[in-house]
């Protein structure tokens, strides 16, 4: 195939947005993110906080107190999502036993996943998962109040939320909504959610893993209710020796999926949330801690956390009591819901845009005739398009780009030389809807080591 070419200069084309343009017979984001309810989020709160702790080596038999409770009551509520769509969800409740520093005696750890099968893309899968455990000032009490409003009921109650609004329409790919234990006790809820779509086979496009996303206030008064961090990995946790030396030589460092993923979430933010702007943090997670994400990622799955601006750290792992005036634990008080329901929006424009749009290409890209770059790129189902992408290698985002038909599987960039700009490329549906950008070679692939057939495969 002869591949088509554009002068670069003189033309550029600088597109400030990657929000998706939808057809008229499917919701537009807005008005499915208008279906987010406070009020919604602040019930399952307060049902959260009423189990009284909810420990990961607490009751699972009480009916009213403990780690079980909450479990059941969560599964009866996607139940009711489900029954309400005829039962467009799959329950799951996958589980390993679990022993380490935080857990003395093995305890039996069980995610609560619902499943919302794609139409046309069935295998590939959109995660949005957040640990339902709690702990106080004691990692090892299991016993005493716990309540966790905060962290990480309001993530937990993020995902119950955009699993009642989106379980209403159909998606090309496949959603879960997936409620993590043990995340307090070595990020283990993740490991079971990895491990289990290892196990089945899953393509995994991305995880918004939330936790703690619903407070606005933070240490020393400090409110901050206007912006949202996104954490991502720079590199690969998966990358091999090989795979870092290329990486290192010809750069990459800063477009892993993970980190492509964000600046998706992010730019959707700035065209659909108001009063929302997404801060991009470049890091797994905050300095020196974890989240359940990592052990998507130590899977070779793309996942970012997704954590509220502003942090309180006396409400956070604390025992409820006041000292020299001073006010501590995790209590409902601490949630800001108007706040909180602007990080659901994001999070259902997030898991709908991606669930619409096909998957991100494998891309390659070679030196054309000098300072001329080929930017190649594999099929992808669903495909009605692609887009290519360039920036400098200093910007943050990426900056300019063209588009390409469906059947074009690389495009010469003229005068673009390959030793001065990154260059990446999106997948564009026949609605309009993108797919977050991949970058060129394993540094940027959305598929790592995969156990299921590779992109070039896929029908």
């Amino acid at each position: 195939m002869t591949p088509s070419k554009f002068v670069m200069f003189g033309t550029l084309l600088l597109v400030p947005s990657l929000a998706p343009t939808l057809a008229a017979a499917e919701p537009a984001l807005p008005a499915l993110a208008a279906g987010v309810s406070e009020a919604e989020l602040k019930a399952s709160i307060t049902a959260l906080v009423g189990f009284g702790t909810r420990h990961s080596a607490s009751d699972t038999a009480s009916p009213t107190r403990g780690i079980g409770a909450a479990r059941r009551w969560t599964e009866s509520r996607l139940q009711s999502f489900s029954a309400a769509c005829g039962n467009c969800l799959t329950i799951e409740k996958p589980s390993q036993m679990f022993t380490g520093d935080r857990l003395p005696n093995a305890t039996e750890i069980v995610d609560v996943l619902a499943i919302q099968p794609g139409t046309s893309d069935p295998d590939r899968f959109i995660i949005m998962s957040a640990h339902i455990d709690s702990r106080n000032s004691d990692p090892l009490d299991a016993k005493g109040d716990a309540p966790g409003a905060n962290d990480d009921a309001s993530g937990t109650a993020a995902v119950i939320e955009a699993a009642r609004v989106l379980s209403k329409f159909k998606f090309p790919a496949t959603i879960v909504y997936a409620v993590l234990s043990g995340e307090e006790q070595g990020l283990n809820g993740g490991k079971v959610l990895a491990d289990y779509a290892r196990a089945k086979g899953w393509m995994v496009e991305a995880d918004l893993n939330n936790d703690i996303i619903g407070n606005s206030t933070g240490m020393g008064g400090m409110k901050d209710s206007g912006h949202v961090r996104v954490f991502s990995e720079g590199t690969k946790a998966v990358e091999s020796a090989a795979q870092a030396n290329r990486r290192r030589y010809n750069g990459g460092e800063n477009d892993s999926p993970s980190r492509n993923l964000a600046r998706f979430i992010d730019s959707l933010a700035d065209h659909n949330v108001g009063g929302l702007d997404v801060k991009m943090v470049y890091r797994t997670d905050r300095f020196g801690r974890g989240g359940d994400q990592t052990r998507l990622l130590e899977a070779g799955y793309p996942a970012v956390r997704i954590t509220e601006a502003a942090e309180h750290y006396d409400r956070q792992h604390q025992n409820i009591r006041v000292e020299n005036g001073r006010r501590y634990g995790d209590v409902i008080d601490g949630v800001d819901f108007q706040y909180l329901g602007k990080v659901t929006r994001l999070n259902v424009f997030a898991l709908a845009a991606l669930a619409r749009a096909p998957m991100p290409p494998a891309v390659t890209i070679d030196r054309d005739s000098g300072s001329n770059t080929k930017v190649s790129w594999t099929p992808v189902k669903d495909a009605a398009g692609y887009k290519i992408w360039w920036r400098d290698t200093t910007a943050p985002q990426w900056q300019y780009s063209r588009t390409a038909p469906a059947a074009t599987m690389s495009l010469v960039l003229e005068h673009a030389s390959i030793d001065d700009w990154l260059f990446g490329v999106s997948a564009i549906a026949a609605d309009g809807s993108e797919s977050p950008i991949a970058y060129p070679g394993d540094a940027g692939n959305f598929i790592s080591n995969p156990p299921f057939p590779s992109p070039q495969q896929r029908p």
